[in-house]
């Protein structure tokens, strides 16, 4: 039976959590912010920050609550927005556990977290998911173009309610690739003012002599 919710963000803090919350002297803070509410659709930061994700944290659960984690990744925009509350990714084919699968398959109960590392960022989406095999069409719609993978299948993921994390205690980290530009960039900046260095000492030799 699905819980029913008086705030967005009791998809979060359950009875449980807010009796913890009490105990621990953050309950009241966090009723104002409930009523504020937690969004529960995809805004333009939303949309901009997954345009910008190249990699996410998947959770699911099987029947008996047990957590799974899972790591997807792939270029930049492969998490989708469909509309303001569908959220969509190619599954492409690994190793085979199908893991996360059968957990939808019993509990459709699913969580996103999506980091960026760079700026120190994450954003929390709790919602349901399910897979789609058999719709040819929309899993190549959602594949990367140019991205060397086998697609096998859809994820589709409805958003519950989702929130952001304050930086603390994310580490920085640069993507390899970004890295690698802003070296080449630097490389190239160097090589100019060297030349420029040399066209000048060039002139100041000419006139001493």
């Amino acid at each position: 039976m699905t819980a029913v919710h008086t705030y967005a963000s009791d998809v979060a803090f359950s009875p449980a959590v807010k009796s913890i919350q009490t105990r621990k002297g953050s309950r009241e803070g966090y009723a104002h912010a409930e009523q504020r509410g937690w969004r529960t659709e995809v805004d333009e930061n939303l949309a901009a920050f997954l345009a910008d994700a190249n990699s996410f944290y998947f959770a699911t659960a099987s029947a008996d609550g047990q957590p799974y984690i899972q790591h997807r990744g792939g270029p930049k925009g492969f998490l989708k927005v469909l509309d303001k509350q569908t959220l969509a990714f190619t599954d492409y084919s690994g190793n085979r556990q199908f893991i996360t699968q059968g957990n939808l398959s019993e509990n459709p109960k699913a969580y996103m977290l999506v980091m960026d590392y760079a700026h120190r960022r994450r954003v929390k989406i709790w919602g349901e998911a399910r897979v789609v095999e058999d719709d040819e069409a929309l899993t190549m719609a959602l594949m990367p173009k140019g991205y060397r993978a086998r697609p096998e299948q859809v994820v589709l993921f409805k958003i519950a309610a989702w929130d952001t994390n304050c930086p603390q205690h994310i580490p920085q980290k640069f993507d390899a690739p970004d890295v690698a530009a802003a070296l080449a960039a630097r490389d190239q900046r160097i090589a100019e003012l060297e030349a420029e260095v040399a066209v000048l000492k060039g002139r100041a030799t000419a006139v001493e002599g």
